[in-house]
């Protein structure tokens, strides 16, 4: 634990933390947006599953409103051009997530803790699950839950935290087994769960993204 404690000192002491400060600010301002502006970031977060975040991006930005209102085998079409990995399913999910589209404040303000959240979140969105559904919390400003992918978890790893899962998806018991050790770190380093995924990730892929 010492070892990436340092590490992520040394990195909320260097000039990528400005970056990172940008970067939460952008995820607080995108929860005060509509249901409209939300839903088109859940439905990042469901391109992102299995695939790049990068790739998600270009995706987002290229459907844009499209994700709210193309029907199902036209918004298949247009992922597969735009290089998802799986278009009739991600197209699926979109169609089907879209009966919260309108309500996802509603959702979001029922709940007392962001764990709540993410429970509602990866039991009825389909194609969310825990990780998905932590990181659009996440990237619209609700900061106290963990982004768990295989660039955290080989980071972890390394610096001998965890021991690497053989299986690449995570029972939601191991989520939270893994989680509880990002927490004490978060709260050795004073750095919020949210937070502390930038700056893992960015150590880990040299990138900040969302």
């Amino acid at each position: 634990m010492n070892s990436l404690v340092l590490l992520v000192e040394n990195l909320k002491n260097s000039p990528i933390r400005q970056t990172v400060d940008s970067r939460m600010k952008e995820f607080d301002e995108m929860g005060k947006k509509s249901n409209h502006d939300l839903f088109k970031e859940l439905c990042f977060c469901l391109m992102t599953a299995n695939f790049s975040a990068s790739g998600g991006l270009k995706i987002q930005n290229a459907v844009g409103d499209g994700f709210h209102t193309m029907p199902e085998e036209e918004l298949a079409k247009q992922l597969a051009i735009l290089g998802h990995r799986f278009p009739n399913m991600r197209a699926k999910f979109i169609v089907e997530a879209r009966q919260h589209k309108d309500n996802i404040k509603e959702i979001l303000d029922s709940f007392q803790t962001d764990v709540e959240r993410r429970k509602w979140f990866a039991e009825n969105v389909k194609g969310l699950g825990m990780k998905e559904s932590s990181h659009f919390l996440r990237n619209i400003g609700h900061k106290n839950v963990a982004i768990i992918d295989f660039h955290i978890i080989d980071l972890m790893a390394r610096h001998g935290v965890i021991e690497k899962p053989k299986n690449k998806s995570l029972t939601p018991k191991k989520y939270i087994e893994i989680e509880n050790i990002l927490n004490e770190l978060s709260k050795k380093t004073q750095t919020s769960l949210g937070e502390l995924d930038l700056y893992l990730w960015y150590d880990e892929t040299g990138k900040i993204l969302k």
